[in-house]
């Protein structure tokens, strides 16, 4: 009865598996081809590349499971993506222009070479991968969601996270992020198809947008707005802010910025990116309408697919299986990737002195063991999707008042600095998850800890610029 769902599952994990293999046709895969695309990609790829943090399993998963369990705050995954397209307009053109001037390869790189310290590279380099961890879970922990409930149980949820990061693995160690460009392609036009059928199919189903969201008043009064009991304004705010800054500080979306041709792409892509992520209304409206359709989900990230599981016919929701999947192999690729390249080129390269054929053998065996050790953490984690977002951009947006700095200012920030801030920072981000406050005073803690980063990278500065005044000029 289920076959149809089940065979389009399989059919779309061999199409990736196939244009991730075949993309390094006719290229020498060198380790600047593998990492960073040997910087030629236009606006197309580029555009998707970058894109691929608007659609992954969040969006299938946390965005609709969000709005479903919460309602009102979900709208923040809305409103960063729009400040960071802001930023990006005027940052990523000068984190270009440096790396391609200096021939960078990764985003551990930025901080080894424009502060003069190996160090402070390898910091960064551990900082990344601890953030990468817990998002790469994300997504291979979405994948098997996704693939067990939309092949009807047929496929169980641990078979489907081995089944998907062997496909990763694979292709990833053949292509690099040539691979994970093509299969973007595909990812892209079938996600944009799916998420719109679903967004607007299933509030039809209700009644339609009106009546879906006043039933929802009259079920849960005060749903659909911001609350008081942990996730008001100040929450959304600091909230905003905090993944907003963050969103280019993720290593893989750092990296995918040394792949382009000119600097131009980017002024590009920040002028239609935030009308790409306006889609992600079509996620929410599903998430909201699944409340009328399937009433009482104890897992809330199965809202979406519960949802067009009971409303449509298994064909589809074999599509929609599938959609979800490449959602979770593109990004979760990029973040293999990079993953494996911050551990061989700059924790094992300066340690071993070692060149870059060795450093790319390294990069492609610990692409096997990073995928090892996330696919353990994934089986046996219990953490939410949302959960996992947020502990990992905790992490990374540690990193930008030392990146932000040293791109505008001349003597604002040296390495003494940088290495302090991003310290004190992830010491308190650590502080507060072991603790359990991820909101204090009604403020995301992850905001706190980067306000006290700024004024320890500007105060660390002051007092060491006389003898440590070694930061390049401003690009």
């Amino acid at each position: 009865m289920h076959s149809s769902a089940i065979v389009i599952i399989v059919f779309t994990i061999l199409i990736a598996l196939y244009l991730g293999s075949t993309a390094r046709r006719n290229k020498e895969m060198n380790l600047e081809q593998w990492t960073v695309g040997g910087r030629g990609f236009g606006v197309l790829f580029v555009f998707l590349l970058l894109a691929g943090e608007i659609y992954t399993t969040f969006t299938f998963l946390g965005g609709s499971g969000f709005a479903y369990g919460v309602g009102g705050p979900a709208a923040y995954i809305l409103a960063y993506g729009a400040i960071a397209y802001v930023l990006s307009y005027f940052i990523l053109p000068r984190i270009w222009r440096y790396a391609s001037e200096h021939k960078l390869i990764s985003q551990p790189d930025y901080f080894a070479t424009r502060f003069h310290s190996p160090a402070l590279g390898i910091l960064v380099a551990v900082v990344g991968v601890v953030a990468i961890v817990p998002y790469l879970q994300l997504q291979i922990t979405g994948l098997g969601l996704i693939m067990e409930v939309t092949s009807y149980g047929a496929i169980n949820n641990v078979l489907a996270m081995v089944i998907g990061m062997l496909v990763l693995a694979v292709f990833v160690t053949l292509s690099g992020i040539h691979g994970t460009a093509w299969t973007a392609v595909l990812k892209d036009i079938v996600v944009l198809a799916v998420v719109l059928i679903v967004g607007i199919a299933l509030p039809a189903h209700v009644g339609g947008l009106q009546v879906m969201f006043q039933k929802i008043e009259t079920l849960r009064p005060h749903f659909l707005i911001l609350y008081n009991n942990g996730m008001g304004v100040p929450w959304f705010m600091s909230t905003v802010a905090l993944t907003g800054v963050g969103f280019y500080m993720w290593p893989h979306a750092f990296g995918a910025v040394y792949t382009a041709k000119n600097e131009r792409v980017f002024r590009r892509n920040a002028t239609f990116l935030p009308l790409y992520q306006l889609i992600l209304l079509f996620v929410f409206f599903a998430g909201f309408a699944a409340i009328l359709i399937v009433p009482g989900l104890k897992n809330t990230n199965l809202a979406l697919l519960a949802a067009v599981q009971k409303v449509f016919p298994s064909w589809f929701v074999g599509v929609v299986g599938g959609a979800g999947i490449l959602t979770a192999l593109v990004p979760g690729s990029l973040l293999l990737m990079t993953g494996a390249t911050l551990i061989a080129e700059n924790v094992y390269r300066p340690l071993a002195h070692a060149d870059a054929k060795q450093v790319q053998n390294v990069a492609r065996i610990m692409v096997w063991v990073f995928a090892a050790v996330t696919l353990y953490f994934s089986i046996n984690s219990n953490a939410t999707i949302v959960t996992l977002l947020l502990m990992g951009y905790n992490f990374v947006t540690q990193l930008f008042p030392s990146v932000l700095l040293s791109l505008f200012t001349r003597q604002g920030v040296n390495k003494l600095g940088a290495s302090a801030g991003i310290v004190v920072g992830v010491i308190m981000v650590i502080y507060f998850m072991l603790s359990g406050n991820l909101i204090l005073w009604g403020i995301n803690t992850g905001f706190l800890a980067l306000l006290v980063n700024f004024a320890v990278v500007l105060a660390v500065s002051r007092a060491t610029r006389s003898t440590q005044n070694d930061v390049e000029s401003a690009a």
